[in-house]
């Protein structure tokens, strides 16, 4: 059998078995990455998001120190590149893209939605974002509000941390997380109560 014929899952074992046998990775550590790659979902990222919401220092160290951050939460991104978190705010709205291929936070919010990996979201991220918001998700931002188009690399990943919907005054964390979709992680939308 070529290996362009191979299934995948057969492909992914024989490299995981060949990896093993040279002494290049232990048991332990792909087992780890495994249930790393399994946890994320944007639901942790809402998680994430909902606690810079109600924690100030957390939200301060978020910002300063993504990856270090997510870790004071239980989730280690081992092996991933570092985590960025960028802010919304009145002022500035952030859109992540990866202009090359497809970088995206994966250990922490999963696999990217098919879209993000298309050529034509990433062409049109830099050269029209705001039409593209507006166009392709109905996210319309004030005319005063900057808009900043963040490239997501194979060095360096990045997560937007929304604005708090207004509204949301003494809300708990859970309830809160409840707010926050994958596409808001990103910029292409904006959480609302």
């Amino acid at each position: 059998m070529k290996l362009t014929e191979m299934p995948t899952d057969r492909l992914l074992e024989g490299f995981q078995a060949l990896l093993l046998r040279k002494g290049v990775v232990t048991g332990a550590a792909l087992e780890q990455s495994d249930a790393t790659m399994q946890a994320a979902s944007p639901a942790r990222g809402a998680a994430v998001v909902a606690r810079a919401w109600t924690d100030a220092e957390f939200r301060a160290r978020l910002l300063a120190d993504g990856t270090a951050a997510v870790e004071e939460m239980g989730i280690f991104l081992t092996g991933a590149p570092p985590l960025g978190v960028v802010e919304n705010d009145e002022a500035v709205h952030h859109l992540i893209v990866c202009t090359l291929c497809s970088c995206y936070p994966r250990a922490l919010l999963g696999y990217p939605p098919h879209w993000y990996k298309s050529a034509a979201f990433r062409a049109r991220a830099v050269r029209d974002p705001r039409g593209l918001l507006q166009q392709e998700w109905g996210t319309e931002l004030p005319a005063g509000t900057r808009l900043r188009v963040v490239d997501s690399t194979a060095d360096y990943r990045w997560m937007v941390l929304p604005r708090r919907p207004a509204g949301t005054e003494g809300w708990d964390a859970g309830r809160l997380a409840a707010l926050v979709r994958g596409t808001d992680l990103i910029g292409v939308t904006i959480p609302a109560a």
